[in-house]
Formats: C-alpha cells, sequence, structure tokens
C-alpha cells in the first residue's frame, strides 16, 4: 500500500540556480531550520561535492536514509526533480541577471580551478573543460527539463536550448511559490520571513569573488550567448515589478505548514 498524498511529508524545495547568491540563502535558512535539515550537508550526506549538490539517485538514497530530518531540499536540482522524488513541496528560486551571473561564474571558476588562475576572462569563457555550453542559458534550462530527459547529474544534462524551452520554462517560474532576484535579496529574505514565519537571521554575504572589469563587447557576447535567460530574467523581473507575482488570492501550500518562530 503506498503513502497517500496527505501522508507525503511537506519539504521546500529550493530551485539552486549557481551564482545567484544561492549559498547565502541556504546559510539563512539553516539559521531557522538547523543546518541538518538544508540538503546537502557535507560529511553527513557524504564527501564527495559533486554527488551532493547533483546527483538525484544520491538525493534519493539519502531521503531514505534521514527523510524524516530533511526539510528543504537545495542542491543545484532542476525544478523537475520534486516530480522523480515524489512528495508534496513549497518551491522557491533566485534568479541573476544572466551577464552578471556569467561573469560571476567565471570570476569563481579562475579563482578554485587553478589551471584557469591565471587566463583572462574572455579566454576561460572559450575554454572547455572550465566553462562548458551546460552553463549557457542554464536558468531556463534548469527550469524546463522534463523528468524524462534528465540525467542523474541533472544540472549537466546535455539540451538544446531553444524558443520552446524558453516558454516551458516561463511557464514552470510562475508556478513556483516564491522567487526572488539576486539584486533583491534581502527582499526576498523579508517575503520568506513575513509569509512562512521563518527566522532567517542577519544578512551574510559568502562564496563571492570581486567583479573586474570586462570590455562591453565581451558582456554584449554573453548576452547573446544567454539570450534565453536574459529573456527569462526580464519576464521574472515583471512579474514582480508589476504584480503578476504572487497570484492575487492564492494561497501557497506551505501556509497551512506555516513555520512557527
Amino acid at each position: 500500500m503506498t503513502d497517500s498524498p496527505i501522508d507525503e511529508p511537506h519539504r521546500y524545495f529550493f530551485l539552486r540556480m549557481p551564482k545567484t547568491a544561492s549559498t547565502a540563502l541556504c546559510q539563512r535558512l539553516a539559521n531557522h531550520f538547523g543546518e541538518a535539515a538544508i540538503y546537502p550537508v557535507n560529511g553527513l550526506d557524504g564527501t564527495e561535492p559533486l554527488k551532493l549538490v547533483l546527483s538525484i539517485g544520491h538525493l534519493r538514497e539519502r531521503l531514505a536514509a534521514r527523510g524524516d530530518e530533511i526539510r528543504v531540499i537545495a542542491g543545484h536540482f532542476p525544478l523537475c526533480t520534486t516530480e522523480l522524488i515524489g512528495g508534496r513541496f513549497t518551491t522557491l528560486t533566485l534568479l541573476r541577471e544572466p551577464v552578471e551571473r556569467m561573469l560571476s561564474q567565471l570570476r569563481y571558476t579562475r579563482k578554485v580551478v587553478r589551471a584557469a588562475r591565471h587566463m583572462p576572462l574572455e579566454e576561460l569563457y572559450d575554454h572547455p573543460p572550465q566553462i562548458d555550453a551546460v552553463m549557457r542559458n542554464q536558468m531556463t534550462k534548469m527550469l524546463s527539463l522534463s523528468s524524462t530527459e534528465v540525467a542523474d547529474a541533472a544540472m549537466l544534462t546535455r539540451v538544446e536550448v531553444d524558443r520552446d524551452r524558453l516558454e516551458r520554462a516561463k511557464e514552470a517560474l510562475v508556478g513556483i511559490d516564491v522567487i526572488g532576484l539576486q539584486d533583491e535579496f534581502e527582499d526576498l529574505c523579508a517575503e520568506l520571513s513575513a509569509r512562512f514565519g521563518w527566522r532567517l537571521g542577519d544578512p551574510e554575504t559568502v562564496n563571492t569573488t570581486a567583479p573586474v572589469e570586462v570590455p562591453e563587447s565581451f558582456r554584449a557576447r554573453i548576452a547573446e550567448d544567454n539570450a534565453f535567460d536574459v529573456e527569462l530574467y526580464e519576464f521574472a523581473a515583471k512579474l514582480l515589478h508589476d504584480g503578476g507575482w504572487p497570484r492575487p488570492g492564492e494561497v501557497p501550500l506551505a501556509s497551512a505548514d506555516r513555520e512557527e518562530p
């Protein structure tokens, strides 16, 4: 006999796009829920960094092992992961202006990859395997991947990002319970605290790199290469700023499962 939906645990699914202040939000979430409640926890859930944040199979294993502790799933998993693992979820995500997101990714890669340490950002952008095509239009991909096409290392799934996929990403974004923009990060935290009663603690800055000057021609090239993400980001900003989201009259699932201070 299978559990009915009412018996399934309620969790929060943080669609965690890289280089969008997602690490800072995870730390703030841990202030409220406790570290062990935010999957993945290095050590507790294993020690292989890529497996922890990318593998849906490993996520399933950890849910089976300690699902009663896990309240928030916050690896780099696409939205369709909720279909693959089952359960009841309130969803949230952060998006970032795509050119700035890519430049931040390049700076971070140069910081942590020894072979890339002295590369100009323009050279690194063209240098597989440091920056691969899977990083381009990544926000669109993470929202639009389907459960039938996603690989186990889900964020690395190779698909063609086209107009149809962008429209699917927009539709998925409208269905997410809480969305925020990286450059309005504290507004998102205030929204989460107000809606769910979470105690997120004081602002924290983590995992950052110092901006560097790059030619406008390089910025233009990144924007062109990530045109679908640019349009998706503009769509998200319009939803937030023009009153299209949150949807009037709709009550998110978490309202019935509100976290008490």
